[in-house]
């Protein structure tokens, strides 16, 4: 299968694959993803081999790529194996090509249904699948329409091992606070950010913000001052070490908040101009806050209409800490195992 990015895209890929484990006794995926994110990819039982792919590293330097033998090996090792099924589940130009340089009859969604029109062209087997539903969903019935079997009916189940991840090291009870996001209008107050954290302390949690890059992590100490700490710059494992074993989580809309659906733990996602119906956190113990009483939202957009490039935008500006608190601490008490 293709699926390389981004990681909330992986995470959602990985009920499907779950899905077509259980049809067929036996079955085993090779998965092409982003060398960034292979970690998540081989926690699934399924999972065979992991091919690790550099596309976005590429596109910056694509004849030193070229010269240094990596697209060579990668084609090599797209070919090592004769498939029964290739299955591109990114649906654009990239993740095509990857699918035809696979051996094996290509799957990808037909012309009304994929990303990019044009990635249709290099599948043999096109397969409609509507537009409109949750990535999930799509991801769900592409596999069962491709691999012929009938679509289950049942919730999304993400087959991650129970031992994916290594013990975080942090002292529970802890909550981590995934405050990271490239857009600005998906961002939530830093004075949100530390009055849930301060609801969080007293009521008996370690507060830990995880940091990527500078910005995020000025933001992640501006946040936890004098209330949480701000973990060491990890890999995608690492974080979701932290991720695994915390009591709760409260996070804007990104892709580490999947991972924390993915591992069923109590989580609160906030929304504001994305649409949490097409890829929104789905999973036990999770909650979405939307947004709500601004007829602009979801504007899609990383500009807010109503205040441009300033911040906080007001939708999430709205959202209250004290009735994300309260949600994050009625999933934590009724947590399902």
């Amino acid at each position: 299968m293709i699926k390389t990015s981004s990681l909330g895209d992986v995470v959602h890929a990985l009920p499907a694959v779950t899905d077509a484990a259980r049809a067929i006794r036996g079955l085993a995926v090779d998965w092409a993803v982003e060398r960034d994110f292979a970690a998540i990819p081989s926690w699934h039982p399924a999972v065979g081999r992991v091919i690790p792919v550099t596309l976005r590293a590429w596109r910056r330097r694509p004849l030193a790529a070229w010269r240094s033998g990596e697209i060579a090996a990668l084609r090599a090792a797209l070919r090592h194996t004769p498939y029964d099924a290739v299955i591109d589940a990114q649906g654009l130009l990239k993740s095509a090509v990857l699918a035809a340089t696979a051996r094996g009859a290509r799957h990808g969604l037909d012309f009304a249904s994929v990303r990019e029109r044009a990635a249709a062209l290099a599948y043999r087997h096109r397969h409609a699948v509507a537009k409109g539903q949750h990535a999930i969903a799509r991801n769900r019935a592409l596999f069962a329409a491709a691999l012929g079997y009938t679509l289950p009916a049942d919730a999304p189940d993400y087959g991650l091992r129970r031992d994916a991840t290594p013990p975080s090291g942090l002292a529970a009870p802890y909550v981590v606070l995934l405050h990271g996001t490239t857009w600005a209008t998906k961002q939530w107050p830093e004075p949100r950010w530390r009055a849930v954290a301060e609801i969080a302390r007293r009521a008996g949690y370690g507060v830990h913000l995880p940091a990527h890059g500078a910005g995020e992590r000025a933001r992640a100490e501006a946040i936890a001052a004098g209330l949480g700490t701000v973990l060491p710059e990890s890999d995608v494992a690492g974080a979701a070490a932290a991720i695994a074993g915390a009591a709760g989580i409260v996070a804007v809309d990104t892709g580490f908040a999947h991972l924390a659906a993915a591992f069923g733990v109590p989580a609160v996602t906030l929304y504001g101009p994305t649409a949490p119906d097409l890829t929104g956190t789905i999973g036990r113990n999770q909650a979405r806050h939307a947004a709500s009483g601004l007829p602009c939202i979801p504007c899609r957009s990383r500009v807010c209409a109503v205040i441009g490039k300033a911040a906080p935008p007001p939708c999430l500006d709205s959202i209250a800490p004290e009735a994300v608190w309260s949600t994050l601490a009625g999933l934590i008490a009724a947590r399902s195992p």
